[in-house]
């Protein structure tokens, strides 16, 4: 297309009527990724027309969506630049404009219809088991636009449309899917059928990128383009994210989550952008795991796939997981303590609780569980389980003495568990089974059924606490 050897330009126009779930922010990732790609511009726009639907606070909540996941935008609502003003309701004369410039090339007139009367078309093709077209109805001589009636548009030529999808190659609608819309509204403001052709006129957009839930309307919009005699930006129509099901699209009613809810959980912006990448885009290869820099290097509209991603917390937890390796040791410490109380702020607690863990909140859970009140007090727990499968309550005590010996013989500023785990294991080699000695030494430490190993727990509570718990367990 003549438009490819321009500078890219992307959009992002979301409805601030809610909060922003992972489907919506997907398919705004696609448009800023080709952006950075090809070092182009991408645009955050509100399309803040359906004021019936809109909820207070969603555009602050819209922003912040996008740069807690790293999408930066050159233009915006809050960033000034040529193409402004960035949200509708502040462009409604530019939309008035080219209303009447319809208006006075014939492709646009006032609906003087009530919508009782159109109710009543309705009923009537319903019951004629025929589609209702308003184009059957237009008016001979429509009054004269104020303003005060809705303005729709006049579809020029009922045809057969073709056109080519960045994504999708080549489609085409028939002359089923046009009819006279609605271009503005009685109150003023336009549908977004008319708007977001508008405002990507105006702002130069070369790539709109989109669901495949607008396809069956592209024909509009390019009857809408045809009578305006501007050449259509290039359409790059994403798969639906599906949910977690895989039969359902994901939407608010199917259990979406708020984005922001997933930075609460403890989630890394990184690994949330790696997730959403990957939902209906493959690269190629096995590899998963990829940096914003490396989305960025990567990224190729050819790759978008014509497959839904599901949506599925699994993958993501193990990519977040994956993500979270990549951070320092003092970033992970800090990340952890911030969860925990100051008395088990326990350096050597630190990557127990990280091998266990797929994102922060995590360590909250597990907290709460009470898998680290044994740190803090000693447990209370049913001394049968102290007794390995079928071995004599003599012999563990046996064992466990010979366990305090080893273990006293160690410097207490030493004791880590290389060290406790050396001691215990020169007893543990000479008995029938390891787990005479390791079974009830854990248990006596935790009083858990599960818990980190014998060594690990021995070095966090220290050589005195260790051989304490132990006499007790005797």
């Amino acid at each position: 297309m003549e438009g490819q050897n321009k500078k890219i330009i992307t959009r992002f126009a979301p409805s601030p009527t809610g909060f922003m779930h992972s489907g919506n922010l997907r398919t705004g990732l696609f448009a800023w990724l080709w952006a950075r790609k090809n070092k182009g511009t991408f645009i955050l726009r509100i399309e803040d027309t359906d004021k019936a639907r809109e909820v207070a606070g969603s555009i602050e909540h819209i922003k912040e969506s996008l740069r807690w996941i790293g999408m930066d935008w050159d233009e915006g609502p809050d960033i000034d630049g040529p193409h402004g003003p960035y949200i509708q309701s502040q462009r409604l004369n530019l939309y008035k404009s080219y209303g009447e410039k319809l208006i006075a090339s014939g492709h646009a007139y006032a609906d003087p219809y009530t919508p009782e009367q159109l109710d009543a078309w309705r009923k009537e093709a319903e019951t004629n088991k025929k589609p209702f077209l308003y184009r059957e109805h237009r008016p001979e001589n429509p009054p004269v636009w104020d303003g005060s009636m809705p303005l729709r548009f006049k579809v020029p030529t009922i045809k057969k449309f073709s056109w080519t999808d960045a994504v999708w190659g080549d489609l085409s609608a028939g002359e089923e899917a046009l009819d006279d819309f609605i271009l503005i509204k009685s109150d003023g403001y336009p549908t977004y059928n008319f708007a977001h052709i508008v405002d990507d006129i105006e702002m130069n957009v070369t790539h709109v990128t989109r669901g495949q839930e607008f396809i069956s309307s592209t024909p509009k919009f390019l009857s809408l383009y045809e009578a305006l005699g501007v050449v259509p930006p290039t359409f790059v129509t994403t798969p639906s994210v599906m949910a977690s099901s895989g039969t359902k699209k994901l939407g608010k009613r199917d259990g979406a989550k708020d984005v922001l809810e997933y930075k609460k959980e403890g989630y890394l912006p990184e690994a949330m952008m790696n997730f959403l990448a990957l939902l209906g885009w493959n690269p190629g290869g096995e590899k998963e795991v990829f940096t914003k820099e490396e989305l960025i290097e990567l990224f190729d509209l050819n790759k978008i796939q014509h497959s839904g991603g599901q949506f599925g917390d699994e993958k993501l937890d193990w990519l977040n997981k994956e993500h979270m390796k990549k951070l320092s040791p003092d970033q992970i410490q800090n990340n952890i303590f911030s969860y925990l109380p100051k008395e088990l702020q326990k350096e050597k607690l630190v990557q127990v609780i990280f091998e266990r863990i797929s994102k922060w909140s995590d360590v909250k859970t597990m907290l709460d569980s009470g898998e680290f009140n044994f740190i803090t007090q000693q447990p209370e727990y049913d001394r049968v389980k102290l007794i390995y499968k079928n071995s004599s309550a003599e012999k563990i005590k046996n064992n466990i003495l010979q366990a305090i010996t080893a273990l006293e013989g160690l410097d207490e500023n030493n004791f880590d568990a290389d060290s406790v785990k050396n001691a215990l294991m020169s007893v543990a080699e000479k008995l029938e089974s390891r787990g005479e000695l390791l079974h009830p030494i854990r248990y006596a430490l935790s009083g858990l059924d599960k818990s980190p190993d014998p060594f690990i727990i021995a070095s966090i509570l220290g050589k005195n606490e260790t051989i304490s718990r132990l006499h007790k367990a005797v």
